[in-house]
């Protein structure tokens, strides 16, 4: 089994209450459909949307994030599945899709000691 990262990009902007917690009650029993299953590593946790930047040899720091909005990296999870493909089947499940939003599964490096 390898490790890997969900990163939740766009779809939660401009939802009534009610909508979200619809969704949140999704993301719930999603989350705790892959834990059941033993893919749950860390559960992750949603970002804020404000941040700061630092960049470059000057380690320059500016305000950010500054993305378009369906680019925004909401939250991250990390799983664990059989492999890349594994991953991806296993992010289809995500409720972001029904807003229009995305999972970009990213595997992991191992590291040595």
């Amino acid at each position: 089994m390898s490790e890997f990262v969900f990163l939740y990009r766009g779809g939660e902007r401009g939802r009534s209450p009610e909508q979200w917690q619809q969704s949140m009650q999704k993301w719930s029993a999603w989350m705790k459909q892959l834990t059941e299953k033993g893919h749950i590593q860390h559960p992750g946790h949603p970002l804020e949307r404000s941040g700061k930047l630092v960049k470059g040899k000057q380690k320059a720091v500016t305000d950010g994030p500054f993305a378009e909005a369906k680019d925004v990296v909401g939250g991250y999870t990390l799983v664990e599945a059989r492999d890349l493909e594994h991953a991806v089947e296993i992010s289809k499940g995500c409720p972001i899709f029904e807003v229009d939003g995305a999972v970009e599964v990213r595997p992991v490096m191992k590291l040595s000691a």
